[in-house]
């Protein structure tokens, strides 16, 4: 079976640049722990990088990004319809003047224990007086 944190200490093997390498706001958010409890849902840019660009926590519920180069955790304001792991399908975050969306699908697979992947996602980030940013990201699901 595939376990959760042999991934996790892969990821960890390739350190994350500080800066943002990538076209737009969103860069690297570095390697990340499982939360203390409940379920976490680490997300990666489907471009040839394959960086860590966020982690949403299920409690709190919350998500962590790396706007510009300042790591945050942004709170949840809205989720509909729940997809399992206490996650939903949308879930709208907001902090300062960042609003982030995720929308996502999971899939509970046989080799995967305490968790499920993340088949398909895509993160939104709206800010006033700029560009809307959507980027494709992909991942896992963790829990404690």
């Amino acid at each position: 079976m595939i376990s959760l944190a042999l991934m996790l200490a892969l990821q960890a093997a390739t350190p994350a640049p500080a800066a943002n390498s990538g076209p737009g706001p969103l860069g690297a958010i570095g390697q990340q722990k499982l939360p203390a409890k409940g379920c976490a849902a680490y997300l990666w840019n489907m471009d040839a990088g394959r960086q860590l660009v966020a982690m949403a926590t299920a409690d709190p519920a919350q998500i962590r990004l790396a706007i510009d180069g300042k790591t945050s955790d942004y709170a949840m304001t809205t989720q509909s319809p729940a997809i399992g792991f206490g996650f939903g399908g949308v879930t709208q975050y907001r902090g300062g003047d960042v609003t982030a969306t995720l929308d996502m699908a999971v899939a509970v697979r046989a080799d995967i224990s305490a968790g499920a992947t993340v088949t398909s996602a895509t993160l939104r980030i709206d800010r006033p007086g700029r560009d809307t940013v959507v980027m494709p990201v992909g991942g896992l699901i963790g829990c404690v």
